[in-house]
């Protein structure tokens, strides 16, 4: 039998329905009347579909035509190229009003510790049919995925080019501080960020993580602290704060994760929080990332 890819390239739609008729019927002569059309040409097309896919699919010895074995495996195939030519106009006026298709996100690590899921599952009550797939990026590396078309939407840190994207803030959270639970300032309640004179502090990298690097910054303005290493992910820097390698500020969602000896403070005097933007090209093309914009623009303000 022939692989559907290159048996839906060598017959025609009005082959395919002409053998499907004949096999529900059992009689060319009913079936070309239910067609609408006479015996002989339906015979003749019947007959060039057998030569077109090479096997005989129909035993026409007895009054009554059956199906030969091959026949028999070819119905369901047939069947199964009607109902696609049946269902693509349909799909083609769905996918152009964005009630289906695909929207390809990009997040970064820290989006997925507690913001992404919630965001991902308000997205398909609403919109059920429109498929989301995912890919983790660092905001910057996800500006020019979006440049490039490789992704419709970015889950990321600002700034961003404003003249090539637009964007809505989805999300803004405060500053925690983490620090080993053996450590003095391992209590609870508001911590006054003064309290962090002299301490060491594991910091962001100003390249790859300069958002995060610069917010602190402006967190700790006046605070004379010891730095310790220069980081990237969140998660590792948690990882070296349970190590006692030093103290970090992370964002609160951060302490949705639970590395063994790390407490999480609020910090109080702080007026910096980590915001994150839904980010997309400007005049998308993607219907079914034009309906994700139009529910963002209902977004709850954060």
């Amino acid at each position: 039998m022939t692989d559907h890819g290159k048996l839906s390239s060598l017959l025609s739609l009005e082959q395919v329905r002409g053998f499907v008729v004949v096999a529900e019927e059992g009689n060319f002569r009913r079936a070309a009347e239910r067609l609408q059309m006479t015996q002989p040409p339906l015979s003749r097309q019947i007959q060039k579909l057998e030569r077109d896919i090479g096997v005989l699919l129909l035993d026409r010895a007895q009054r009554q035509v059956a199906l030969t074995p091959a026949g028999e495996a070819f119905l369901a195939e047939a069947r199964r190229l009607l109902a696609l030519a049946e269902a693509a106009p349909g799909t083609a006026r769905l996918v152009a009003a964005g009630h289906t298709g695909t929207v390809r996100i990009g997040f970064t690590a820290t989006a997925g510790f507690g913001f992404l899921g919630g965001f991902l599952n308000q997205i398909s009550r609403a919109l059920p049919e429109v498929e989301l797939t995912l890919g983790e990026h660092v905001s910057a590396e996800q500006f020019g995925e979006l440049a490039s078309g490789r992704l419709d939407l970015a889950l990321a840190r600002p700034p961003f080019d404003r003249v090539e994207f637009d964007g809505r803030l989805v999300h803004r959270e405060p500053l925690v501080l983490a620090v080993p639970q053996s450590h003095r300032l391992a209590g609870s309640g508001p911590l006054p960020i003064r309290e962090l004179e002299g301490e060491r502090l594991l910091v962001y990298a100003p390249g790859p993580a300069r958002y995060f690097a610069e917010l602190t910054t402006r967190a700790l303005a006046g605070i004379s602290y010891d730095t310790a290493d220069r980081l990237t992910q969140v998660h590792t820097m948690l990882a070296l704060v349970s190590a006692g390698r030093g103290l970090a500020l992370v964002p609160e969602t951060a302490g949705r994760l639970h590395p063994d000896g790390v407490r999480y403070r609020p910090l109080g005097g702080v007026r910096e929080h980590a915001e994150l933007y839904a980010v997309w090209r400007r005049h998308p093309a993607n219907p079914a990332l034009r309906r994700v914009i139009d529910l963002l623009e209902t977004w709850p303000d954060s």
